[in-house]
């Protein structure tokens, strides 16, 4: 019971001290920024979600919940915003767009497989359980919190050409991501591949194309929001490293591989796959 309560606790300081320093140059709505407003969106919905999921014991609607977190937020700043100009528009529609895609299709995914099995265990244990929807919260703040400081900055700027170049890898992330998954829902939909790991499209090139996708489409929203940062609001720059640790560290990369190695270890073309295929940048030839 302990170690999740300090990590909520850990979780819940960080992400107060990011809100505080991104609330710097927000536009005000009444007594309070709007960035800090925006913040509690994730928090507030994962938590209102957990109860009844721990009450009957499902994992099935955590992924839905952080799309839901998304749209929420950036709906919100968008919606009270007295004047919003075209980067916010932009980064409201990049967040929009990615989180109802990837939303949906992981939410799809668990419904198909009927469960997700990273929460067997943790879903047991109520600390457990709250810590991972607590983390579900940060990770929704945390994640955009580069695009919504500059959504709900006082500061306005013109797009130029570090925007646009960030849009531009935005949409190559957007789209390796979107052809990764896709590439493996059809694999997996084949019954002669039950049991089997993919090696072709994308996935032959790198082991997690997918998650370097992602890494690259909010590399890519960071960049359109950095002209309208100053001072304190450039803390909330830790998005994409935030994206990027956690997809190689916490929940993605470091998990899989895990399970790879239990799955396949002892099999000597998982083990040529590994030694010829990078475990997430891809490799551009050969």
């Amino acid at each position: 019971m302990l170690k999740p309560l300090i990590g909520i606790t850990v979780i819940l300081s960080v992400s107060a001290a990011i809100a505080l320093a991104g609330s710097q140059g927000s536009v005000m709505i009444g007594p309070y920024p709007l960035f800090a407003l925006c913040a509690t969106v994730g928090f507030l919905l994962h938590w209102a979600v957990f109860i009844p999921s721990f009450i009957f014991q499902t994992e099935h609607y955590f992924d839905l919940t952080g799309g839901l977190s998304y749209l929420s937020t950036v709906g919100l700043a968008y919606a009270v915003l007295p004047g919003i100009d075209s980067r916010g528009v932009i980064l409201c529609l990049m967040v929009a767009v990615w989180s109802t895609r990837l939303g949906t299709f992981l939410f799809l995914r668990v419904k198909r497989a009927g469960q997700d099995r990273r929460f067997t265990e943790i879903k047991k244990k109520f600390f457990r359980f709250a810590f991972t929807w607590t983390l579900g919260g940060a990770w929704v703040f945390i994640t955009m919190a580069a695009a919504l400081a500059a959504i709900t900055s006082a500061r306005q700027l013109p797009m130029g050409g570090l925007a646009y170049l960030g849009a531009l890898i935005w949409a190559v992330g957007f789209g390796v991501e979107v052809l990764a998954d896709h590439q493996k829902t059809v694999f997996r939909r084949d019954p002669a591949n039950a049991g089997k790991f993919i090696t072709t499209g994308l996935w032959a090139r790198s082991r997690h194309p997918n998650y370097f996708g992602e890494i690259l489409l909010w590399l890519g929203v960071a960049l359109v929001a950095l002209p309208a940062l100053s001072g304190w609001q450039l803390v909330t720059m830790i998005s994409p490293l935030f994206v990027t640790f956690l997809l190689i560290k916490v929940s993605g990369v470091r998990l899989l591989e895990d399970g790879a190695q239990q799955r396949w270890g002892q099999d000597p073309e998982y083990q040529n796959y590994v030694a010829r295929t990078p475990v997430l940048v891809p490799r551009l030839t050969g």
